[in-house]
């Protein structure tokens, strides 16, 4: 079954440095196992998954034309995605960030938005979307709902499947912000937090069907430790993470989201495209970098079939 996704939004170049537990004082230097760079965003990031486990992806979004926007196009078509509807801008830098990663695999972060902020519904790719099977919008909010709609009603009416995944922490003036583009997502895959923040609901579930109140057609919400939960206005489906041993969750949201969605495509029910999710984030959970991790579809679904869950309360 051919799946072409267009991942549209954030691209970052990450640096990681681990385990950080502190900033040194003043001038002060400490001695770290590990420093790695790598392409990540919400659009970035779930493109490499994507292309790991066998869809064709193109890749569209802002960079800009300094060096880190050379490196992060390498890196991007080593992992086989499409650049070449990336656009590159003129006197502003591409995104990055600086991870310093704790012990536990949790990390602060140190941002620049950069080029990512100049991305608008005219610069979309109308008809390159339109050949998709799939449109996947990382970090709607940067743009707003009522220009991300401008991007996912002409693929809905292409009959795109379109999804989306969320940058901002939760708020109910983000969800606000978001509002007119939520009933143009067949798929939003936002976390735990996010959910809670956007909604104020008491629970996860509650939460997500208020989602589902305006206008998304599933949402499927990222965990932690808890691994996913789908819901659907039939259904709830809970899917555990798997056990592993965490070096950095740097990309975790980004790795479930490409399972996901690659679960989908290949005619696969929510709960088995959930599993695919989960096992995708477990395997780039173990190292550093969204990026983390040479495995396939067959190495992915091994993965599932093989390894141990954590409860799911």
């Amino acid at each position: 079954m051919t799946q072409t996704v267009v991942t549209l939004g954030a691209h970052v170049f990450d640096v990681q440095v681990r385990p950080v537990e502190a900033i040194p004082e003043g001038q002060g230097a400490a001695l770290v196992e590990q420093i790695r760079f790598g392409p990540a965003g919400t659009a970035a990031g779930t493109a490499i998954t994507l292309a790991k486990l066998g869809a064709t992806v193109r890749t569209a979004g802002a960079i800009g034309t300094d060096p880190i926007g050379d490196l992060l196009l390498a890196m991007l078509t080593r992992y086989g995605v499409d650049t070449s509807l990336l656009l590159r801008r003129d006197g502003v830098q591409t995104s990055a960030s600086v991870l310093p990663i704790r012990a536990d695999g949790s990390r602060p972060a140190f941002h620049v938005p950069g080029a990512n902020l100049t991305y608008s519904p005219a610069d979309a790719p109308a008809a390159e979307i339109a050949r998709a099977t799939h449109l996947h919008l990382g970090g709607p909010e940067l743009m707003g709902g009522a220009k991300a709609v401008e991007i996912l009603a002409p693929a809905r009416a292409s009959e795109v499947v379109t999804s989306a995944d969320l940058l901002a922490p939760g708020d109910p003036g983000v969800l606000t912000w978001l509002a007119p583009a939520l009933s143009s997502l067949d798929y939003l895959l936002p976390n735990e937090e996010q959910v809670l923040g956007l909604t104020g609901a008491s629970s996860l579930e509650s939460g997500a069907r208020a989602l589902l109140d305006r206008g998304v057609g599933c949402v499927a919400v990222t965990r932690g430790a808890r691994g996913a939960l789908v819901v659907t206005a039939e259904s709830e489906v809970a899917v555990p993470a798997f056990a592993v041993q965490v070096t950095d969750t740097t990309g975790c949201g980004d790795a479930f989201s490409a399972g996901f969605l690659r679960g989908l495509g290949l005619g696969r029910s929510l709960k088995e495209s959930a599993v695919l999710g989960c096992a995708a984030a477990g395997l780039v959970a173990q190292g550093l970098g969204s990026d983390h991790g040479e495995f396939d579809l067959a190495a992915a679904d091994a993965f599932a079939a093989e390894t141990a869950t954590l409860e799911v309360d």
